[in-house]
């Protein structure tokens, strides 16, 4: 077999070598078996891992492939899940002592529409408990670490799907994004995360932490991988709601066609309320001045532009996304389903196993979201927060008047050390660039962008789009990908 670099490897580079026969989908299966072998006991990205039906699955997509009858241009090729989205046969604890015993019966709609096209889910990767957390320590099962430095966190929630791309042992994998859970770890792991706009991609699937934020996404190694990935799983759902009745392709060609043109006429905004936020550590803010210089070089018009109830973001957050975890997790009791915990009676059998089952982090966001909406304090806390909630979506429209683009820090610092944010409020904080774009269901996505001198972590860039408009936002990222002073991110592990 060919020698591959699993560390930069793309989806459309492994497919290209899949179609010219110069490697098979077991060979590449094989081959992320082996390095997940090899590194996942430092890095600890996942927490279950089925030899057997990836090889399985391996198999059947080369015969597919060897008769003519494959079911896309990437059949074979595996990706990690995120262990809060469900597939078929397999469990989905959300690193929670609460659902360790349950196994879906049936797959998401992302994973469906991968299995459509051939793709492997391959594995389900470790996460914050429930989605509740910015550093991946919040797991009920173990720790997940960076792979550019094994003592800093890999970020959270979805810091397994970070930690898994930028270590080499997944070429894509999918995290949920609520307050900034993929771009967030995307920064600190030296990769890309998208976060579609709220609709896009469908929920169904997703065991959801808060309904009106959620949205799943993919990390990857570029710019390209995620135009990809948004191909395969975007798009309208009977199933959910919420999801927008809409098409949701053309992505990677769009994105193909970009081959580092210049983005003259292109108006760049920078909100002068991120760069002023207390925090910002000078190697982020380094980072983005250069992205900044790169896209100016390329022609783009930098503008000011304000989004002045940024300051209000994340304790509207934490409101909001409190509340509606409080109800959404009403529902995991050990009764109906769950690790259940005898008692005396009903409710001391509630009281036992939501005592158990449930982390620190978890009850903590409970008991804070059941107060927000419980009777007298529901008109000064969520109802408050839901009117500010929408003068911050007026910000962002206001604001794409005046630019085509945003471009912002994703983080405050580069990846701090396990253990060093044990306050929760300081932890709340790492999220305070990413959180207002959930607040207002437009798109994303983290590019990495430079690496910090003092400590030789990456540090990732923020492109905010309107909504809808994930096909500007992917060129613009791709053309600054392409551009940018480092060409490849990878930990040297």
């Amino acid at each position: 077999m060919m020698e591959l670099n699993l560390k930069t490897l793309t989806v459309h580079a492994a497919a290209d070598l899949l179609a010219s026969g110069e490697l098979t989908s077991v060979e590449l299966c094989q081959a992320y078996l082996d390095r997940i072998e090899d590194v996942d006991s430092e890095v600890k990205a996942f927490l279950k891992v089925d030899r057997e039906k990836i090889l399985a699955a391996a198999t059947a997509s080369d015969k597919r492939r060897a008769s003519g009858e494959e079911l896309s241009c990437y059949d074979g090729i595996p990706v990690g899940i995120k262990d809060c989205i469900v597939a078929a046969d397999e469990t989905c604890s959300c690193a929670s002592k609460l659902l360790e015993p349950v196994v879906s019966p049936y797959d998401s709609t992302v994973v469906s529409r991968f299995k459509a096209k051939g793709f492997i889910p391959a594995g389900r990767l470790n996460m914050d408990e429930f989605a509740m957390g910015s550093s991946c320590e919040n797991s009920a099962f173990q720790k997940t670490f960076n792979p550019w430095n094994l003592e800093c966190v890999p970020g959270g929630s979805s810091g397994g799907s970070a930690a898994c791309v930028a270590a080499g042992e997944m070429p894509i994998s999918l995290g949920s994004d609520t307050g900034g859970s993929i771009r967030q770890p995307a920064a600190f792991c030296g990769v890309v995360g998208l976060k579609p706009t709220y609709g896009r991609v469908s929920r169904y699937g997703l065991v959801a932490f808060a309904s009106s934020l959620d949205q799943i996404g993919p990390m990857s190694h570029d710019v390209l991988d995620a135009a990809i990935v948004l191909d395969t799983i975007g798009g309208g759902d009977e199933n959910d709601s919420t999801s927008l009745p809409m098409p949701c392709e053309g992505f990677a060609e769009a994105v193909k066609a970009v081959k580092g043109q210049d983005l003259q006429g292109v108006r760049v905004g920078l909100p002068k309320e991120y760069f002023e936020a207390e925090g910002l550590s000078d190697s982020v803010k380094s980072g983005v001045e250069k992205a900044v210089a790169t896209l100016k070089q390329l022609g783009a018009e930098i503008v000011e532009v304000s989004l002045p109830h940024t300051k209000y973001a994340v304790a509207v957050y934490y409101i909001i996304a409190t509340a509606e975890a409080s109800a959404n997790l009403a529902r995991f009791d050990g009764i109906r389903y769950g690790a259940r915990k005898e008692a005396d009676d009903l409710v001391a059998t509630y009281f036992k196993s939501r005592g158990a089952g449930f982390g620190e982090e978890v009850k903590r966001r409970i008991l804070l979201g059941t107060y927000v909406l419980s009777s007298g304090y529901y008109d000064a806390y969520y109802l408050r927060a839901q009117k500010v909630r929408t003068l911050i979506r007026r910000d962002f429209e206001q604001a794409s008047e005046k630019c085509d683009i945003i471009l912002t820090p994703v983080t405050p610092t580069p990846a701090f050390k396990l253990g060093e944010k044990s306050d929760p409020l300081q932890m709340y904080l790492s999220d305070i660039f990413t959180i207002a774009l959930n607040l207002s269901g437009n798109c994303g996505i983290s590019v990495p962008a430079d690496i910090c001198a003092e400590t030789g972590m990456p540090v990732g860039v923020q492109f905010i789009a309107p909504a809808l408009q994930e096909e500007k936002l992917l060129k613009i990222a791709r053309i600054f990908e392409l551009n940018r002073e480092i060409k490849e991110f990878a930990p040297e592990l």
